[in-house]
């Protein structure tokens, strides 16, 4: 079963949790200069220039999290392509699935903008950029 936690709920399992692993879904580009939270690691599910899916994800994702038991949590812009990464773990036998929903950027607000409604960094939580 894949939960949908907040961006703050998600911190504080990660805070309490020493299994936990946050795993950072974007793109490389987004990952780097957008920014990351602190020990993300980062394995993208889609990637530029085509966002064709990544043929690893699962390989790359049970390299660094072998154990189907740990809280695995996912991470995108917004919490749709961390959703969709968390589904193809689940198939795949993961137990602990967290989706965190807004993401790190968050929604879009009425000027189509993010970052500014909801996310990660709206609610100031730790980050960094590379």
């Amino acid at each position: 079963m894949i939960e949908n936690r907040s961006p703050q709920e998600s911190w504080d399992i990660l805070q309490n949790d020493a299994t936990a692993v946050l795993i950072d879904v974007r793109t490389k580009m987004e990952h780097l200069f957008v920014g990351h939270p602190p020990k993300s690691i980062h394995i993208p599910w889609k990637e530029a220039p085509d966002f064709q899916l990544n043929a690893h994800f699962v390989d790359s994702v049970h390299r660094v999290a072998p154990n189907f038991n740990i809280p695995i949590l996912l991470l995108c812009r917004s919490g749709q392509r961390s959703l969709e990464a968390a589904v193809a773990l689940e198939n795949t036998g993961y137990l602990r699935l967290i989706n965190i929903v807004d993401g790190f950027e968050g929604s879009l607000d009425h000027n189509k903008q993010r970052g500014h409604l909801n996310g990660w960094r709206f609610v100031g939580l730790p980050w960094q950029q590379s």
